[in-house]
Order: C-alpha cells, then structure tokens, then sequence
C-alpha cells in the first residue's frame, strides 16, 4: 500500500497566471470606452458613481471632483 501524500504539492512555487482582480470601477469605465483622462468629464460614470459609490471603490479624486461627500472610515 501507498502512503497518500500529504500537503500543498506546490508550496513554495511562485504562482503562474495570476492577475490582480479587475476593480467594478475599471470594468465599468472599460465598458463605457473611457480612457483615465476622460473619467471626470463623463456624464454616464458619474453617475454609475453616484449610485454605486458606497458598494465600489471610486477613485477619492474623482469624488472630490464630482463634489460628492466622501465619508470617512476612520
């Protein structure tokens, strides 16, 4: 009989393939064929922000150049 092995087989191997999430923000601004220099001038991110604002993480830059209130969690 065989022993099973026990044990993560690749630890301590750098992971392959693996790319940080992709934010809702950048998805959405992505979606509306936006490129950065564009996002304080669109009408139609402003306000996906504005609804959206408090379930996704928004640029604090571009909150403050929307005038939205920006809620501290301190």
């Amino acid at each position: 009989m065989i022993p099973k092995k026990r044990g993560n087989p690749n630890w301590g191997k750098p992971m392959m393939n693996t790319l940080p999430p992709v934010l809702e923000f950048e998805r959405v601004a992505r979606e509306f064929k936006l490129s950065p220099d564009q996002y304080q001038h669109s009408t139609r991110l402003r306000e996906w922000a504005s609804v959206h604002r408090k379930s996704n993480y928004i640029p604090e830059v571009l909150l403050k150049a929307w005038g939205f209130e920006i809620e501290s969690s301190l």
